[in-house]
């Protein structure tokens, strides 16, 4: 029994002890809060030309931003630290003289490599009539690395009154020039130019009549019409095209029908050919069927009775 009563003594001044700790450690927390609030006070206020410094120039960046003076503004900053645009390397122009890629990359504002917009540059480039694609890409401290891929010319395109050199995609490049394009294949009517690189690409297994055709004429974007050099004009159906053309070159070489004194061949009925005579030789086929008339009866008539 003392030894019980001996513990119930002890246990008070246990939660005591542990409430105290407890106290003690809240105060000091306190104490620190108390100071950290007190130096805080002590620190020094802004001036009030600080404070209007700070509030200006926020609103002179907002304003440049809006303004669009940003490209200006870190120019001047970029190009006294050695960051101007001061060497361009271009590569992969053949048809785009570089003082016209130049002109481009200027044309966006930019002076310093911190200021360059490569995306922009790339967009302003690839608007260009030869350019493709193009890449740009900044190397520090001062120079601007450009890469283009430029169309290449496929044909020639008779857009209405129009000429104009288009690629194998029939996507436009520039006016047609005579003294540099004269070589391309001539392609003329709506959709001629989508169409075209495909039917040449076939038109290839003839190259005999390839070298005779002066200009492809897309007839309703359907099919296809052959100019030849010596104006004659071959209809071709719209299914089977290259083997109508085939059979075309083979009776060319046993009879010289594209060599004859004729105004047109029409390949579109499958059985047959129908070959259409130029005007002088209309009347001259009239005429010698009016002489072939005329000795059948003078025959006739000299006949027995």
């Amino acid at each position: 029994m003392p030894a019980l009563r001996h513990h119930e003594r002890r246990d008070p001044p246990m939660e005591a002890s542990l409430s105290r700790r407890g106290a003690f450690r809240i105060s000091f927390l306190g104490r620190k809060l108390a100071n950290a609030g007190r130096a805080f006070g002590r620190l020094p206020r802004p001036s009030f030309n600080a404070l209007a410094a700070l509030f200006l120039g926020s609103t002179a960046l907002y304003g440049m931003v809006l303004g669009g003076h940003t490209t200006g503004v870190i120019d001047n900053v970029s190009q006294p630290l050695g960051f101007s645009i001061d060497k361009v390397d271009v590569s992969g122009n053949a048809e785009t003289s570089e003082i016209d890629v130049l002109q481009a990359l200027w044309s966006t504002g930019a002076q310093s490599l911190p200021s360059l917009d490569v995306d922009a540059a790339r967009q302003t480039l690839e608007a260009m009539p030869w350019i493709q694609s193009a890449s740009v890409a900044k190397t520090y401290p001062d120079r601007v690395t450009i890469s283009l891929v430029e169309k290449h010319p496929f044909a020639v395109w008779q857009k209405g009154g129009e000429l104009l050199v288009i690629d194998r995609e029939g996507r436009e490049i520039m006016p047609y020039l005579p003294n540099r394009f004269a070589s391309l294949p001539f392609v003329v009517g709506p959709g001629a130019n989508e169409d075209a690189a495909e039917f040449l690409d076939a038109m290839d297994v003839l190259p005999e009549l390839r070298a005779r055709v002066r200009a492809y004429v897309r007839v309703g974007d359907r099919r296809w019409d052959l100019r030849l050099e010596n104006g004659l004009t071959v209809r071709l159906p719209e299914d089977g095209a290259v083997e109508a053309a085939a059979e075309l070159t083979r009776m060319d070489k046993e009879t010289g029908l594209l060599s004859r004194d004729i105004a047109g061949v029409d390949m579109r009925v499958a059985d047959r050919v129908i070959v259409r005579l130029t005007p002088d030789a209309l009347k001259r086929r009239d005429a010698a069927v009016k002489e072939r008339d005329k000795l059948i009866k003078r025959s006739q008539k000299e006949k027995p009775a």
